[in-house]
């Protein structure tokens, strides 16, 4: 065992107990025993961070802003008290290109202890959907907006506790005076059930008091409308996105949160939840290029012999193909890791929902597929969105392959919208059930598209920019005339009420639906393995690019 002073007032005993690796690669270092979450114990040394100035100070930093937040107050133990212990994690935060950004300390409570009604209650805390972030991003681009982001520091320590929590005194400042006290924290702490929806509601509550009204279909979205005036704040957990009509209000916005708030302004948009991001003349760029390179050596496909599509022309994955894997941990994990890459991949959507069907026992045949999915990365680790301006005219493509599932003769339905040239929303997942016929199929994808479509209608009300009536584009005539007439057909009987709420929209003329030749069906891709000739052709109009070489390796712009 080693030890060594952190100041003159708390020493640290450091009793071996281990690092690990994340599944991006990312040194985390566990402090304690028992390590949650994605943490292995490996047993190789608690001694190696240390004996390291990086985390040493990353250590004292945390705690200090621990203190200065008046985070909790010392108290005599009593046995009634439910006390949860905690450890310490470190993490090295990396820039875009792979170097060390900063060692970044953080104290955990471990919430498997806390009981409910005894030291939590409510814990649901709600985070900016993805397809509002693509908007937002589509519409700053349209009007050349400034784009800022930012980070809040400690953010969980924001939120006040309305409930009484008592923890164990971290290990290495254990106050000499007060050996046997125990922390009653007056604010909440990473890992605590209830923490996320505390600093929510601290951070909404300020906003709110600076002018912010929350958007009503996505309450991670915040508006500010006053005259001329527009800006838009987006916020994940902690880290948060800026941007509206004029950059000196943004900056003034970022002055009054930091008043209250430990504020990191990162400058403008470069790097937001492992998605990189760079703007340029002609537009705004998005891709996850080093999430890409990551994902393929950690697999050991870095020398894999690239494809120039993600699934085999015609070929839909069956429970009972192949022999089942030994141990599906890997599937699942690299599955895991490529569902993360779709929210700037559209292309490889249908092939991952078609390998995310069988996590539960995925055979030899399901693991081919998946490298199949990898080797394409393989050939396009550049490749994403490319957001240029545009018109906010929404437009909605609907398509479903019909009985495609070999299994459950479910069908596949396609889902792609559109804000003027900007892909911002797709969806490939299979129906809820089993439709009788292709117009069936059709009118369940029409249905489903419309309800989205008109989510987005609402949401563009709460960002106060007015919207023309949007277009759905279908290839199925019958599913059409289902969709444009009122009369109740018999041969819909079967059809659940739900899929009729197209219907009133269209009736409305919220909603206009019109037919597109399957040639042009956009939302094809988004249904089926598709020829190289066919996949080539739609990939240009999703619209999924690789990134310019001039922008390759460069900051984020204005």
């Amino acid at each position: 065992m080693e030890a060594f002073q952190l100041s003159n007032h708390f020493h640290f005993p450091w009793p071996v107990n281990h690092t690990s690796l994340s599944p991006d690669g990312k040194l985390l270092v566990v402090v304690g025993d028992n390590p949650d979450g994605m943490l292995v114990n490996a047993q190789t040394g608690k001694a190696l961070a240390a004996k390291q100035q990086e985390w040493r100070s990353a250590m004292s930093t945390e705690f200090n802003a621990l203190i200065q937040a008046g985070t909790w107050q010392l108290v005599p133990y009593s046995p009634s008290m439910n006390v949860l212990p905690n450890k310490w994690v470190f993490r090295i935060k990396r820039k875009p290109d792979g170097s060390v950004e900063r060692y970044k300390a953080r104290l955990v409570a471990k919430c498997f202890r806390q009981q409910e009604g005894v030291d939590y209650g409510e814990t649901f805390s709600p985070v900016i959907k993805h397809s509002s972030i693509r908007l937002i991003l589509a519409i700053a681009v349209s009007f050349g907006w400034t784009i800022r982001q930012l980070d809040v520091q400690n953010a969980f320590l924001h939120g006040y506790l309305s409930e009484d929590v008592y923890m164990q005194q971290p290990q290495g400042f254990i106050d000499p005076q007060f050996p046997t006290h125990v922390c009653k924290l007056q604010r909440s702490l990473y890992g605590l059930k209830q923490a996320p929806r505390a600093w929510f509601s601290c951070f909404s509550t300020y906003l709110e008091d600076l002018g912010f009204t929350a958007s009503q279909v996505d309450t991670s979205l915040f508006v500010y409308h006053s005259g001329n005036i527009k800006l838009y704040l987006l916020i994940y957990v902690d880290d948060i996105l800026v941007t509206g009509t004029h950059a000196d209000h943004i900056t003034t916005l970022i002055t009054n949160l930091s008043k209250l708030f430990s504020m990191k302004d990162l400058g403008p948009l470069h790097y937001f939840l492992g998605i990189e991001a760079v703007r340029s003349s002609h537009g705004l760029a998005l891709t996850q290029t080093k999430y890409t390179l990551d994902l393929l050596h950690r697999t050991n496909m870095t020398d894999a012999k690239p494809v120039s599509t993600p699934a085999a022309t015609g070929k839909r994955l069956s429970l009972t193909d192949g022999t089942p894997l030994h141990d599906g941990s890997q599937y699942r994990s690299v599955v895991g890791a490529l569902q993360y890459l779709t929210l700037t991949r559209p292309d490889i959507s249908f092939a991952v929902n078609q390998v995310c069907q069988f996590l539960h026992s995925p055979t030899n045949v399901h693991w081919v597929a998946v490298k199949r999915i990898l080797r394409y990365l393989k050939h396009t680790p550049t490749y994403g969105l490319f957001y240029t301006p545009s018109n906010f005219k929404l437009t909605g493509y609907s398509d479903s392959d019909y009985a495609g599932d070999p299994d459950t003769r479910i069908s596949t339905g396609g889902t792609c919208i559109y804000l003027g040239t900007n892909l911002i929303s797709w969806s490939s997942k299979k129906q809820s059930g089993v439709s009788r016929s292709s117009t069936e199929a059709e009118y369940r994808q029409l249905a489903y598209t419309a309800a989205h479509v008109s989510w987005f209608r609402t949401l563009f009300r709460d960002l106060c920019i007015p919207l023309q009536s949007p277009t759905l584009w279908c290839d199925n005539i019958s599913a059409i005339s289902l969709a444009s007439n009122p009369v109740f057909h018999t041969r819909t009987r079967h059809v659940e009420v739900d899929y009729h709420y197209i219907r009133e929209k269209v009736v409305r003329k919220e909603i206009q639906v019109a037919y597109v030749c399957s040639q042009d069906q956009l939302a094809d891709i988004f249904t089926k393995g598709l020829s190289s000739y066919r996949f080539h052709y739609l990939l240009p109009k999703l619209p999924v690019r690789a990134r310019p070489i001039s922008l390759r390796g460069g900051g984020g712009g204005g």
